[in-house]
Formats: structure tokens, sequence, C-alpha cells
């Protein structure tokens, strides 16, 4: 074959990208799409962090002023009074409560709704998946006020059968020790929070189950494993922090429900040794019910406690970040 003919049936090679072009696709950003794409993205996260900013800056501004001005210690002092002088005020009984009927709630909730995500994945016939899946939906469609009001008018007063069989068996330890009282407790608050929570840790579980990869689930059935252990060696383990994160979202909206808790529970300024006993108080439900009829430092208090509270989401979110990142392998991003 003759060399010319040969090179005449060669390509030409392609033009080498310039300079500006190769700066360009170094920043991901080639077409004009791709740059406001990128430029509405990052300034997305630029304004969350602004806004996270600000009300850091807000609520610590606030707290300083009425921390100044109070004559208690306010992490431990059992008492709120901003309306005489001097003001003392504390937040030792209403981080208790809010942290005692969030653990409530999580320890009822979780377990029940990943048996529920479970079921509706491997185990509940085809027809029945909708329904069950629209009805869990709808819970999570309720207004806080209404679940406050059924708490109220139908979860309090029925509890006292609850109550005194927990007092006659488990009344020695003095956690679930019973005076007779009204059902207006922390026990109380925490079943109603975890009904509240339930929808969103399930439909988040189910969705993560769903997920697992099927050729494992096969290969697990066709050598012999039952549906449980199907179940207990890839599917709890593929959705673990998917598990995990919507553990994370539930314990969010029980740290910060205000209505619910507000309706039900009887608040006071004592932090009761037993659960079943009523009375106490949350960050969030504190807030609601003086916040209209405090005076300047009285709101400076409140906007205080609601910073102790917004510190303890982040501390819960960053805790939850943390168990997922050390937990990478469950993720689903490798299977």
């Amino acid at each position: 074959m003759d060399i010319t003919t040969k090179n005449a049936d060669t390509p030409p090679p392609a033009p080498q990208p310039t300079a500006t072009e190769q700066k360009r696709a170094a920043r991901g950003a080639t077409r004009p799409g791709d740059r406001i794409f990128l430029g509405l993205s990052r300034g997305s996260g630029i304004l969350l962090l602004v806004i996270m900013a600000a009300i850091a800056v807000f609520l610590t501004y606030r707290a300083s002023i009425a921390i100044s001005e109070d004559d208690g210690n306010f992490l431990t002092t059992f008492e709120w009074n901003t309306g005489v002088l001097p003001p003392k005020f504390g937040i030792a009984v209403l981080a208790f409560g809010t942290v005692v009927s969030s653990i409530i709630a999580m320890v009822i909730a979780v377990p029940i709704a990943v048996a529920i995500a479970l079921f509706l994945t491997h185990y509940a016939p085809r027809r029945l998946r909708g329904p069950i899946s629209y009805l869990i939906d709808l819970l999570a469609a309720v207004p806080s006020i209404v679940y406050g009001l059924w708490g109220a008018l139908v979860l309090v007063p029925n509890m006292n059968g609850l109550f005194g069989w927990l007092d006659k068996y488990f009344g020695w330890t003095g956690v679930f020790e019973w005076e007779g009282g009204p059902a207006r407790s922390m026990l109380t608050v925490g079943i109603l929070l975890a009904i509240m929570i339930l929808p969103i840790v399930t439909n988040v579980s189910r969705e993560v189950f769903r997920q697992a990869p099927q050729m494992i689930e096969e290969a697990a059935l066709a050598l012999g494993a039952t549906r449980w252990e199907v179940i207990r060696m890839a599917v709890l383990p593929f959705g673990r922090s998917g598990v995990i994160s919507a553990s994370m979202l539930g314990l969010g909206r029980a740290l910060g429900e205000t209505m619910a808790v507000a309706t039900v529970l009887s608040p006071t300024f004592m932090i009761q040794a037993s659960l079943l006993d009523d009375g106490g108080g949350t960050f969030a439900q504190n807030i609601a019910s003086k916040f209209g009829e405090a005076n300047e430092l009285g709101q400076d208090a409140l906007i205080a406690s609601g910073m102790v509270l917004f510190v303890i989401t982040l501390l819960v979110n960053g805790a939850a970040r943390a168990i997922i990142a050390r937990r990478k392998e469950y993720s689903g991003a490798n299977a």
C-alpha cells in the first residue's frame, strides 16, 4: 500500500481544547445550563449557611441578655420567674422533660416502625401494601393540635388501666410508681409523641428496605435461608444507616413538638422520679405557653431556652452523621 494513500485515509487529529475550555472543564461547568445550575446549587448551600449563622447569632445575642440578668443558675435552677426582681429562671426541668419524653417516644416508635416497614416490604400481600401505606401516610398529615386534642380527650382518660398495671408490677422500681393522679405525665407525652413520629420513621425505613439488593436476597433464599434470615443478614445491614437517619428525623420532631405536648402535659417546674406522676415540662411547650404573656426579659429568657434546644438538635444531628459515617459499608453506596 502506498504511504501517501495510507496517510490520506487517516482522520485528522482532534482539536485540542483551549486554555479557557480546560479551566471551564476543570470547574465542571462547560455549558450555560451547567453554569447556571452550579451557581444556583452553590448559592443555595451558601444561603443555608447564612441562615443558620443568622439564627445562631440572634439566639446567642438575645440569650446573653437574659442570662446576664438571671439571679439563678440558668442550667440548674428548678424555677421560671421572669416577672419578678431579680428574675430567677433555669432550664433543668425543661431539659429533663424534653430528653425523657423524646427517649420514650423513640423507644416505642422505632421498633414498631421498623417492624411495619419490614412487613410492608417483605411479608404483606400486594393487595394490602397500598392501603396500609396510605393509612400510615395519613398519620403524617394530621396536624399537631389534632393530636393534642385527641391525647387530652381520649388518651389521657384511658391511661389509668396501663398506669395501674405498671404500678402493680413495676412500681417497686420508683420509675413506674403511681399515686392515682391524672395521667398527664411524661409517659403519656412519650406515647403521644411516638404515635406522631411513627409515620416518619416507617416511611423512610420502608423506602430504604425497598432498595436492598434483590440478587443478594434471592441468592440467600436459593441457599436455603428463611425469610427472617434473609432480613437479618441482608436487609437490616443494608438499611441500617437509613433506619438511623429515619430515627433522627423522628427524634427531631419529638424534640421540637409544641402544641400536642402543651395540650396533654400538666406543666410544673419539678422533676418527678416517676414517669407516671403528672407534671414536668419541655422547651417547646414552655415557650408556647409563656411567650404571649412574657415581658421583654421573659421573651429573652424563652429565646435562651430555645437556643439550648437548638444546640441539642445540632448535637443529635451531628451524632447521627458520625454514626452513619462510621458505617459506610451499610449505606448502600457499595451495594
